[in-house]
């Protein structure tokens, strides 16, 4: 198996998870906060997604599909159409609010073939470039790429881990 097809494979793991955290969810789930500090179902699937969306299009070299498909508009959040969430206060993810999970999952299947595109595009070699040297040792393309998958995984599994705690509710 190529690195290529790993890093592809773990992709397709996260749409897995975001699917199954959704499937079947309302507003209300998507929305509901275990307590007034915890992230909803809504704010992690986004997060994960705009993360993924954000940093994939960075070393691609391609817009984000947030502004260039108009999901930005379609989600209308009170936020900078820059952000991502990362280092949201508790009042910040509160406003990451959505009517139906079809919109969630319609801009992270959107990242997700734009993401396969990418990857799927690399040579093995590709994977060494270096992608931020703001870091020591710099980051290369291959180290940001897993870097989003664990992210990416860990934010699904807090979704399912919500789901869980508001389905025993």
């Amino acid at each position: 198996m190529k690195a290529t097809e790993v890093l592809a494979d773990g992709f397709g793991r996260i749409r897995e998870a975001v699917h199954e955290a959704l499937d079947g969810l309302g507003a209300e789930e998507l929305n509901a906060r275990p307590d007034p500090e915890a992230n909803s179902i809504a704010w992690l699937v986004w997060h994960l997604t705009r993360i993924q969306d954000d940093h994939v299009a960075g070393v691609a070299g391609q817009e984000q599909v947030w502004q260039s498909a108009g999901w930005a508009g379609r989600f209308a959040l009170p936020l900078p159409v820059e952000d991502h969430g990362y280092g949201h206060t508790a009042r910040q993810a509160g406003t990451v609010r959505v009517d139906s999970a079809d919109l969630l999952l319609g801009y992270y299947d959107a990242v997700h073939e734009q993401s396969l595109r990418f990857v799927r595009g690399l040579a093995a070699g590709d994977l060494e470039r270096i992608v931020d040297e703001r870091w020591d040792p710099p980051v290369t393309l291959g180290v940001r790429l897993v870097s989003v998958l664990a992210d990416d995984l860990q934010h699904a599994g807090q979704a399912a881990y919500v789901r869980g705690l508001l389905e025993r509710r």
